[in-house]
């Protein structure tokens, strides 16, 4: 009987930290609860800034190729190359500056005339005050501009019903390691 109690009280606490994420309760009781108090609720604009670091190869690889069309590896631009990424999130561009999170999602080249991803990623925020969190965005990525831009779609925790503009520019790119660095500027307006 002792040990079945101990197996109930481990259900229950996994469980609790299931539906609980860093002090937001995610339960579908608590968001409901969350709805009808939303027309008293006030939005917020939250400015974020970090760096998302890939890696294309290696042991520590975070992108890899899922699909291809018949044509990508003749393409100029790659067209049709879909790749499954789970990138870190850092506060700095060094290597071993802290870790706030992932980059979780597809990509995929989207022109047959320029270098252009459509992305549709989902920035997890894994430390601080974020902390179990999200932002999802799906935007077209065209990899020659300096600078691009791509819209905030949703977000979920802190930031449900987000909604907002991602600016990226890329820091390094090295096409022999497949590896990158990309700076992200995210304006986010949530409740």
């Amino acid at each position: 009987m002792e040990k079945f109690y101990m197996i109930v009280v481990a259900l229950c606490s996994i469980i609790l930290s299931i539906t609980v994420v860093e002090g937001i309760d995610v339960s579908p009781k608590a968001v409901d609860k969350w709805f009808k108090e939303l027309p008293h609720k006030k939005e917020k604009v939250t400015k974020l800034h970090f760096f998302l670091h890939e890696e294309g190869s290696g042991v520590n690889q975070t992108a890899y190729l899922v699909a291809q069309s018949n044509i990508s590896f003749t393409s100029p631009t790659n067209f049709g190359l879909v790749s499954m990424i789970d990138d870190i999130l850092r506060e700095g561009a060094a290597p071993d500056s802290q870790i706030v999170g992932r980059a979780q999602g597809l990509t995929g080249s989207s022109s047959m005339e320029e270098a252009s991803l459509i992305m549709s990623l989902t920035f997890v925020f894994t430390t601080g005050k974020y902390n179990g969190s999200s932002l999802s965005f799906l935007g077209r990525n065209p990899l020659s501009n300096k600078y691009r831009e791509m819209p905030i779609v949703g977000g979920s925790g802190v930031f449900r019903l987000a909604r907002g503009i991602i600016t990226t520019q890329t820091i390094m790119l090295n096409i022999t390691t497949f590896q990158v660095i990309s700076e992200y500027k995210v304006i986010v307006f949530h409740y």
